[in-house]
């Protein structure tokens, strides 16, 4: 019996800056998968026509010099989606790189593009929650992929190729074992609440233990050590909360306001659906978008 083959596009662009309304591709790479094995492969270097932001060319390296000759975006978006076609686009956090080549396919067409597109990064997340990153890099060190020239758009695409059949089938098998208890799921909620329940008392417990060996070596308790080798010891730092407005320009200064502060973007979120801005402020707060990113999740309402 003939296979069916199953042909994917594993894709990512580098930008001028990243706000998909307000910046454009400066690069972009894409390979075919053929039922998770290289085909072929399609890159470009792409002229912006607009100014390249330096945050941007700290990352990908990627400078006004070398994209003055390369093709403009009317000029590779034909090719571009002639090697995507209608095939489903493969990237990590798919929607920067769906929304890019979107309104550029809008500015040179009149219409965007339907691709369904699949986000690695959400996968990767679903097959492991429990690692501390979830980016290209800790995905393709997870499948010992070796990324090289992290940041440009082909060895980018390249590596997520390589890793992207291994956690496929990883996510595949898990996804089969979650559609098989869709039965179940009145009694999964029930034991959800259940095992929430007992984390949270074993939460509380922990502290109290926490509390008591506090207060041990606030008593003068010296380091206990177990049986398997861990040390319990005790430490004390001291912080200080700071005027902001005070400190802001000795920040700016010395180039540490950034890291310094951390931007509430969820109130910021509100603030430009909301009425206390006017349009021109909210164009403001828009230009200033770094990185669009998709989360998903569900949510437990309690009864009051």
């Amino acid at each position: 019996m003939t296979r069916k083959k199953i042909i994917e596009i594993v894709l990512d662009t580098e930008t001028t800056g990243l706000d998909y309304t307000k910046e454009k591709m400066v690069e972009f790479a894409a390979v075919r998968l053929e039922n998770g094995k290289i085909k072929d492969e399609f890159q470009t270097l792409i002229n912006p026509k607009q100014h390249i932001r330096k945050s941007s060319i700290a990352i990908h390296g990627i400078t006004p010099d070398m994209i003055k000759d390369a093709p403009t975006e009317a000029e590779v978006m034909p090719a571009i989606l002639e090697f995507i076609g209608d095939y489903p686009i493969v990237a990590h956090n798919a929607i920067f790189d769906f929304m890019f080549l979107n309104e550029a396919s809008l500015r040179v067409f009149g219409k965007g593009i339907d691709n369904p597109r699949i986000d690695t990064q959400q996968m990767f997340k679903e097959v492991y929650p429990d690692l501390d990153s979830h980016g290209l890099e800790a995905l393709t060190n997870k499948f010992n992929v070796e990324l090289k020239n992290h940041h440009r758009a082909m060895a980018d695409t390249m590596g997520l190729a390589l890793a992207y059949p291994k956690l496929k089938k990883l996510y595949l098998q898990k996804y089969d074992w979650e559609v098989k208890q869709l039965d179940n799921v009145e009694y999964l909620f029930e034991r959800f609440l259940r095992i929430q329940q007992t984390v949270n008392t074993l939460q509380s417990e922990l502290q109290d233990l926490k509390s008591v060996f506090k207060l041990y070596f606030e008593q003068g308790g010296s380091p206990i050590t177990a049986q398997s080798g861990e040390t319990l010891v005790y430490s004390s730092k001291q912080t200080f909360g700071y005027d902001l407005a005070e400190i802001k320009e000795v920040l700016d200064e010395v180039g540490a306001f950034e890291k310094a502060v951390k931007v509430n973007t969820g109130f910021i979120d509100r603030l430009i659906c909301g009425h206390s801005l006017n349009e021109e402020k909210k164009d403001i707060i828009r230009n200033a978008r770094q990185e669009l990113s998709e989360t998903r999740n569900i949510q437990v309402i309690r009864n009051k």
